[in-house]
């Protein structure tokens, strides 16, 4: 490509170097990450921008000949709750000022994820005289919202910060129909300036089983596992799945495999969920296996019954997503943009209740009734084949070139 550019991806909170270890399989660093590398595969370079979060971050890593990771101080170096990273945006800002060598400016576009991430960048961007974009991943819950349940309180910075970058940037890059209105109607942004760019799937790593590589299951149990895979916190609903399973007959009940970390905002978090497991007499039935590499993950969807994403709210849920395209039928929250990424009745199946009771019906149903599973897993297949991370690539170059 003889016109590449130079692209800045700015995510204070999150390091997309964690990525290939990490467990937290529907961590937007996932999207930057494979946004990162399918926009190289274009011709494109791009830097990976985050704070320093360990003493031992080199300043500078190449991941590949086009994208590079850069890891500037902001506070600490040491994992921070998200609610405290916010005091540490003039530092972070000042760092990426200082990437301007001789008052040059080092990239053609500054492409923000998260708000803290924009606020920080956006003047930068000004003073480098190139387009801002802002993707929001997460938008604050509103005051006294089922979404705040069980939540740190927000910043105080934070909806005025949302407000700005939306109002202020070039263009917003949503991940989801659901997102593009909350960023309209609660953030202030532009109609006209909001564009939809779903992510894509892995499909190398999310697929369905073969005889290659099929494996044992890891439980014991004649019949099976469902699964949730998700950071161990409130707004990720744990505490439904957990409960879900205590309506299911004993003769239809699977193990519940629970995969993923607790955030430092949550540190407690894990053993409430342990003590109801207990109260509910399901320690034998539910297995915490902590955050898992991506491979074992996808091999844990393959091999799992259903996939149970009871997320408060998603802005895309990438992780049902890619439990699809491993041919796995969801479950899941009829919430933000889970509402796009599972096809209700086809690929899995939506729900509009909270209710314990109401999501134990639904898993029975589907177990009851081995046909209609696997055939909810073909369509899903079919389904996840249209998210693609070069399409997506693609996408991205059009909007950056436009603002350019």
């Amino acid at each position: 490509m003889t016109d590449s550019l130079r692209i800045a991806f700015v995510s204070m909170h999150t390091s997309p170097a964690d990525l290939p270890g990490s467990g937290d399989a529907g961590g937007m660093n996932v999207v930057e990450y494979h946004q990162a590398f399918a926009l190289a595969r274009l011709g494109h370079r791009v830097d990976l921008i985050t704070r320093r979060s360990d003493p031992g971050q080199a300043e500078v890593s190449h991941l590949s000949d086009a994208v590079r990771l850069l890891h500037l101080p902001a506070g600490p170096p040491a994992k921070l709750a998200k609610s405290l990273i916010d005091a540490h945006i003039d530092e972070f800002s000042a760092g990426l000022a200082a990437l301007a060598a001789g008052g040059e400016a080092p990239y053609d576009v500054v492409h923000s994820h998260h708000w803290m991430s924009g606020v920080a960048a956006l003047p930068i961007a000004r003073s480098w005289r190139v387009p801002h974009l802002q993707s929001f991943h997460s938008v604050a819950a509103l005051p006294g919202s089922a979404l705040s349940e069980g939540e740190p309180p927000e910043s105080p910075a934070r909806v005025p910060g949302e407000r700005l970058v939306a109002s202020e940037s070039d263009g917003v890059i949503a991940i989801s129909a659901a997102e593009a209105r909350t960023v309209v109607e609660r953030c202030g942004a532009e109609a006209d300036r909001v564009v939809i760019v779903p992510p894509g799937v892995d499909h190398a790593l999310f697929h369905a089983d073969t005889k290659a590589d099929s494996a044992p299951s890891p439980s014991a149990n004649p019949r099976g596992y469902l699964l949730y895979a998700a950071r161990l916190q409130p707004l990720k609903g744990p505490d439904l799945a957990i409960r879900a399973l205590t309506e299911v007959p004993a003769e239809l009940r699977p193990d519940l495999f629970i995969a993923g970390d607790v955030s430092v905002d949550f540190a407690a978090y894990e053993a409430e969920l342990h003590a109801l497991v207990e109260a509910h007499g399901l320690a034998d039935s539910v297995r915490f296996i902590g955050p898992q590499p991506r491979p074992q993950l996808a091999r844990l969807m393959r091999g799992a019954r259903i996939v149970l994403v009871p997320s408060h709210s998603e802005t895309f849920g990438l992780i049902a997503l890619e439990a699809e395209s491993c041919g796995t039928p969801v479950i899941a929250s009829a919430a933000g943009g889970l509402r796009e990424a599972v096809v209700h009745g086809e690929t899995g199946q939506l729900m509009d209740s909270r209710q314990p009771e109401d999501w134990g019906t639904a898993i029975t149903r589907l177990l009851a009734k081995p046909w209609l599973l696997e055939r909810m897993g073909v369509v899903a297949q079919i389904h996840a084949r249209r998210f693609n991370w070069d399409w997506t690539a693609r996408l991205l170059e059009a909007q950056y070139r436009q603002w350019r």
